[in-house]
């Protein structure tokens, strides 16, 4: 075929290429002028929507220790310089947040080191939310995972498992801490034997919770973290949106910050649903 009859043939295909495009796209602008629903392209694993499942913290956000976990100091404003600029002084721990292996070991993943594969999770939802109600104290058991295992089938490899508790809804109120008399706090956790049965018969890489500490509140020993985060495995805290997603099927990104030899940080976490 000579080169002026081949570079016709390729002009031909690229409009008619370009017209099937062009022809596609005016046929979904046409349906919602009518009122039709033109829908979104699905989403990994058939998901067809987005959930954040990330609170917004400030200087007011509550923190385990009862002090502002972040401060803000303006060091350029728009009047003046014509850009905004701030320091932020941040705890690792504040917020929505990572906890990294390191945080709870000698020698665990710094937060920079969680692997990729990790932070992609099918998410399982274990719903205590009833019980947390009437006892504050409670905390995700080994018959709890049963029950989701019963109803759900196994657990995913490398899921996130996630204790939804409620306790969402208390942010920026005292009862988010819900401190006794005594500075004891009264919210729910893992149990640790919750946290080994995920470790000994699992691929599970993360649990998750929505109040300030993978251990229930009034918890001197921090067994959980002691016995969940030297396995490698990762924790989150302070988790948002539980409510608005599934028991299962959901899968949960986690945008951790890759802060070298980080014990932790806040993360944006998104769940396709």
């Amino acid at each position: 075929m000579c080169d002026i009859c081949v570079m016709e043939s390729v002009k031909e295909r690229m409009l008619s290429r370009r017209s099937f495009f062009k022809g596609t796209a005016a046929a979904a602008v046409g349906a919602a002028a009518v009122g039709g629903v033109v829908p979104k392209p699905a989403l990994a694993g058939a998901h067809g929507g987005v959930v954040d499942m990330t609170h917004m913290v400030d200087d007011t956000f509550p923190t385990y220790f009862g002090v502002p976990g972040i401060s803000y100091e303006q060091t350029a404003n728009f009047a003046e310089n014509g850009f905004n600029l701030f320091n932020l002084t941040l705890n690792e721990h504040t917020g929505t947040h990572i906890d990294a292996p390191l945080h709870f070991s000698a020698d665990g993943q710094s937060v920079d080191e969680i692997p990729l594969a990790n932070l992609v999770c099918p998410l399982v939802k274990i719903d205590i939310a009833a019980r947390a109600a009437d006892d504050a104290d409670t905390m995700v058991t080994p018959d709890d995972l049963s029950a989701w295992v019963a109803e759900h089938g196994e657990i995913p490899d490398g899921a996130c498992v996630a204790m939804y508790s409620g306790w969402a809804e208390k942010v920026r109120t005292d009862g988010f801490r819900n401190a006794d008399g005594d500075g004891v706090m009264h919210f729910p956790g893992f149990h640790v034997e919750a946290a080994q049965m995920l470790i000994e018969e699992t691929g599970a890489v993360a649990i998750a919770v929505d109040t300030l500490s993978l251990d229930h509140g009034p918890s001197a020993t921090f067994d959980v973290h002691y016995g969940w985060l030297p396995t490698n495995r990762y924790g989150i805290e302070c988790m948002a949106g539980l409510g608005d997603v599934p028991t299962a099927g959901a899968t949960l990104m986690v945008g951790a910050p890759k802060i070298g030899g980080g014990t932790g940080g806040p993360a944006r976490l998104v769940a396709l649903v």
